[in-house]
């Protein structure tokens, strides 16, 4: 009989956000996968639990070397856990090729819910939450940084970041830079811990404040970008948007599909914008 795998959520702060059946499958998993061994160790005598399974490490640094061996165990009949240091795992952390290669192989996989930044943060910035997305770590690098910003300055779903302290007041200047610097944005630190905080402002005014320094776990949570009616976008505008997508990677066909239905505009009025562009050099 093929096993199972199962994602654990760990709490992000607070060691009594701990599900209950986590320490279930704490103590009965054949093999516990973990991003970190020692912070297992640690996770396992605050719940007051001795795992009876083998325990292996499971970070970015092996995940696609381990990943074929949890898989044999899996087809031979193990029931694996899987567990991160915070949160769930594959939510920019491991998880993702292990969970797609046990599908591959018709193996059941399922979850323990639990804790998650995202969330909990998306939930305390006091901004839209109806419609979100969640873009992960920025790249560290200035350039691809403000690219990737650029990618998504007309979004107008609620955007979730995660950030490094050391690189938070960067990552605000950048973006009030690209998005502008009124724009509303919430950064949460270290959430469901004792120094827990949730800072509200425009980026500029964010921006300004975490270049004194900010310690902990960082989310940051943006908001979305105003509707525009057509008349708000003009040419220029419309062409530098499809110059971003294709630096991007995209060809120009479908930058400007993107950028049309991004604007609200008939694609025709952004072919035009991009020929005369490139007409008048």
């Amino acid at each position: 009989m093929i096993g199972t795998l199962v994602l654990a959520g760990t709490p992000i702060g607070d060691i009594a956000d701990a599900p209950p059946r986590l320490a279930e499958e704490l103590a009965g998993a054949d093999v516990i996968a973990a991003e970190d061994t020692r912070r297992l160790r640690r996770l396992t005598q605050a719940l007051g639990v001795t795992p009876k399974g083998r325990v292996v490490s499971y970070f970015e640094g092996n995940e696609s070397a381990r990943t074929p061996e949890l898989v044999e165990e899996l087809v031979g009949g193990a029931r694996v856990l899987l567990v991160t240091d915070a949160g769930m795992p594959s939510v920019s952390d491991p998880g993702y090729r292990l969970v797609a290669a046990a599908v591959e192989r018709d193996v059941r996989v399922t979850a323990v819910p639990g804790p998650s930044a995202v969330l909990t943060a998306l939930a305390l910035s006091g901004l839209p939450v109806d419609r979100f997305c969640f873009e992960g770590f920025l790249p560290r690098k200035a350039g691809e940084r403000l690219g990737r910003l650029r990618e998504v300055a007309g979004e107008r779903r609620t955007l979730v970041y995660f950030e490094a302290p050391h690189r938070l007041d960067d990552t605000l200047s950048a973006m009030a830079e690209v998005f502008g610097a009124e724009r509303r944005g919430a950064v949460c630190r270290e959430l469901t811990k004792t120094y827990e905080e949730v800072r509200r402002g425009g980026l500029g005014e964010l921006a300004a404040w975490a270049a004194e320094g900010v310690r902990g776990e960082i989310t940051v949570v943006v908001e979305g970008a105003p509707e525009k009616g057509p008349e708000d976008v003009g040419p220029e505008e419309l062409v530098r948007r499809v110059r971003v997508r294709e630096e991007a990677g995209e060809r120009r066909k479908e930058a400007i599909a993107a950028v049309a239905v991004e604007a609200g505009v008939p694609k025709r009025v952004v072919f035009d914008a991009v020929v005369a562009a490139k007409r008048s050099g």
